[in-house]
């Protein structure tokens, strides 16, 4: 009778088998040689074998190259590597990582075939990213000892490693896998056996919805991917990002998402399965959302969506003056952005002190561009001098543009249009810088809806590049083209959406953000391992409760309200740990306290 789990002192993990050895397995085979370890490397095809082989030969002469391996060092990883067609091999492994396709009936073979060979103390990992680990370890002779060990990909480049547990896993075996993993120089963060785990659970949710935002022709691909690079700071946008991990492979795992969790979410965009089913799978087949110049190539080419390099639709109107309203933060950094370009601004609040504090924000905020040598004390002065501050809307007579930045309140800003339509002279094109509530809305307040269109900025309007331009139904092509050529000459990139909740960004973000609440609502994971999944894993700058906290736990309320009111999706119901947290007056570092504390300035 084999010792019980418990009372056995696992073995150092020195000897690793890895089955399957496509790109990621061929990528942790590579991690493991470099930390010391023995591979054995396994895959049924002996062709396979052999270019996993040389994938390592090559990755690790690149790495000589480049100053990150000694010669010696190359040599010794290499010898540290066999590679055989046969499972036996692994009879003498401490761990097993399997990273064969995403078919239980390929794992679970695997997993069968395992359990004669291996020694009754090996820890047996699957790298699933999407199927049930603990459907897995239930077909396992020793299911205490099978878990999910999910690399990232590139493995040698990417941080991140899920460690993951079904209920019947030993936590010796948890143990003995995260050292592992941190003696390989990753970060392992621990997670239970749900579709996606933390990482992909949150970002096939956001990569799907951003196929569906496509598919509804609400937005091009060449302006999705720009707004969620722009607008959130990432390295990728996720049309790009589909065809980098394969759609094929993005559909495979929202099914399996979607089959355990029933949440439409995860439910696959159509798009997806046509692309899929034509052969169009990205970047290996040379075309998917984008075409490229050969199949596996990464260097976009020009096809019939390509968007023309120039407008040449509609001729804009011309601006010279622009109206700013408002004196909070967003207020004055828009002015500051159209006095850096040239622009005579009029800054406008409700009282003529409310303003010259607003320009007085705007003075700090160059003063400090002088002091990082990013402009002269010379240019500083001279935009500054390009800001007359106002007490009245009424100074608005005679700009040719007029943009507000008042209260996120649908009534505000109703009001506010209703003035300006009264104050600002004919052809003056009148903006909205709203985040989720609809233009049309502001624009059915004037007398002239075709003037009105949404110019959706980014905070901080001076450092993002990004403004979304929301045309209605009534906006007329003169002021598109208008919005669009003045965010040229600001130096902001335009991207173009209708006239929804959330626009492209917020629509895409904040369901994903709304996800990640219900995570550590549910005890899921931590928000310190949600965060560092999201910025070690999916490379974003912030992870998700950073950003929540920064934006505003209430403003994210209302934007969540806003879009689960518009498009009627259950999944999109704010978290109610969101509605308890804004309701206890927790509302992110502006109060000291969201989801984390902070100290008192």
């Amino acid at each position: 009778m084999a010792t019980p789990l418990s009372d056995t002192p696992l073995s150092p993990l020195k000897t690793v088998a890895v089955v399957g050895l496509g790109t990621m397995g061929t990528g942790i085979t590579e991690v493991l040689a470099k930390a010391g370890r023995e591979v054995i490397g396994i895959d049924i095809s002996e062709a396979a074998a052999a270019r996993s082989v040389a994938a390592l030969e090559a990755s690790t002469a690149r790495a000589v190259e480049r100053g990150k391996l000694t010669e010696q060092d190359r040599a010794d990883a290499l010898a540290r590597v066999r590679t055989f067609t046969d499972l036996r091999a692994a009879a003498d492994a401490d761990l097993v990582i399997e990273v064969a396709p995403e078919s239980y009936e390929i794992k679970q073979q695997i997993f069968r075939e395992l359990d004669g060979i291996v020694r009754p103390e090996a820890i047996l990992a699957t790298g699933t990213n999407a199927l049930s680990v603990t459907r897995l370890a239930a077909d396992s002779a020793r299911p205490e000892r099978v878990l999910g060990l999910h690399f990232f990909n590139p493995a040698p480049a990417m941080r991140l490693v899920e460690v993951v547990s079904s209920v019947l896993t030993a936590p010796a075996a948890v143990a003995a896998v995260t050292d592992l993993a941190l003696e390989l120089g990753k970060e392992p963060v621990a997670v239970g056996d749900r579709p996606g785990f933390v990482a992909d659970g949150l970002l096939f949710g956001y990569l799907n919805q951003a196929a569906a935002m496509y598919e509804a022709k609400y937005a091009s691909r060449e302006d999705i991917d720009a707004a969620m690079r722009l607008g959130c700071g990432l390295p990728m946008g996720p049309l790009a990002l589909l065809d980098l991990i394969g759609i094929d492979t993005a559909r495979t795992v929202l099914e399996a998402m979607y089959a355990e969790s029933r949440d439409r979410l995860h439910a696959p965009a159509p798009i997806l399965k046509q692309l899929s089913e034509a052969g169009l799978t990205g970047r290996k087949s040379g075309r998917g959302f984008y075409t490229y110049e050969a199949p596996g190539s990464a260097t976009v080419v020009a096809d019939s969506l390509t968007p023309a390099s120039a407008d040449t639709a509609a001729a804009g109107r011309t601006v010279r003056s622009v109206g700013v309203a408002g004196s909070g933060t967003m207020a004055s950094g828009i002015a500051e952005v159209f006095a850096k370009a040239g622009y005579e601004v009029v800054l406008a609040a409700r009282s003529e002190e409310k303003a010259q504090t607003a320009k007085a924000r705007i003075g700090k905020s160059l003063s400090r561009s002088v002091d990082k040598g990013r402009m002269t004390a010379e240019a500083a002065a001279q935009t500054l001098d390009l800001i007359t501050p106002a007490g009245s809307y009424d100074a608005f007579a005679d700009v040719d543009l007029a943009v507000e930045a008042v209260a996120e309140d649908l009534e505000i800003k109703r009001q506010l249009f209703a003035t300006l339509d009264k104050v600002c002279k004919p052809g003056a094109v009148l903006a909205t810088t709203t985040s989720s509530l609809p233009v049309v809305a502001c624009a059915r307040a004037t007398s002239r809806p075709q003037d009105v269109i949404g110019m959706h900025f980014f905070n901080p309007a001076p450092a993002m590049k990004l403004v979304e331009v929301v045309r209605t139904v009534l906006t007329a092509d003169d002021v598109h083209a208008t919005v669009r050529e003045v965010c040229a000459k600001i130096k902001k990139h335009a991207v173009d959406c209708g006239d929804r909740a959330g626009f492209i960004v917020n629509a895409l973000l904040f369901p994903y953000l709304n996800n990640a609440i219900k995570m550590v609502q549910e005890h899921y994971a931590s928000l310190d391992d949600i965060d560092a999944a999201m910025k070690l894993g999916g490379g974003y700058p912030m992870g998700p409760f950073e950003l929540l906290d920064v934006v505003g736990l209430d403003v994210s309320l209302a934007i969540e309200k806003v879009l689960h009111r518009e498009f009627r999706d259950p999944g999109l119901a704010p978290a109610p740990l969101l509605e308890h947290l804004v309701a206890a007056g927790c509302l992110g570092r502006k109060t000291g306290r969201g989801f984390r504390e902070y100290a008192r300035r």
